[in-house]
C-alpha cells in the first residue's frame, strides 16, 4: 500500500510541477527558468519541513514526501541548465543556475528541517 500512495502522490505533484512552472514561466517572460526554479525552492523548503517534523512512519509523511518529490525536478533543472548555454562556452545565466539554485535549495531545505524541528 506504501508504494500506491508514493506512486499515487508523486504523480499528482508532477502535474502540480507542470502547471505551475508553465504558469510561473508565462508569467515572468524570464530568459532564465523561473518556474522551475520557483517549484524546486518552494518544495526544497517544504520537503524539509515534512522531513524534518513528521514521523516518517506516518502515510502522511510518506505522501507528502511523495508529492513533494514529483514537485520538485533535478533533470528539469540540469536540462534547463545546458540549455541557458554551457557549451561550447558556459553563459553567466548557466552559471548562475548552475551555482545559485543547488545552494539556496539546500538552504532552504535545511531551514524547513529548523522550523519543523
Amino acid at each position: 500500500m506504501t508504494v500506491v500512495i508514493a506512486v499515487a502522490a508523486g504523480s499528482v505533484g508532477a502535474l502540480a510541477r507542470y502547471l505551475a512552472t508553465g504558469a510561473i514561466q508565462s508569467a515572468t517572460r524570464s530568459a532564465m527558468p523561473v518556474g522551475t526554479a520557483v517549484v524546486n525552492i518552494v518544495g526544497a523548503l517544504l520537503l524539509g519541513v515534512t522531513i524534518g517534523g513528521l514521523d516518517p512512519t506516518r502515510v502522511v509523511t510518506l505522501a507528502l514526501a511523495g508529492f513533494l518529490g514529483g514537485f520538485t525536478t533535478f533533470s528539469t533543472w540540469m536540462v534547463e541548465t545546458v540549455g541557458l548555454g554551457i557549451v561550447p562556452k558556459p553563459t553567466y545565466r548557466a552559471i548562475i543556475n548552475l551555482v545559485v539554485m543547488p545552494a539556496l535549495g539546500v538552504a532552504l531545505a535545511a531551514l524547513g528541517f529548523v522550523i519543523a524541528n
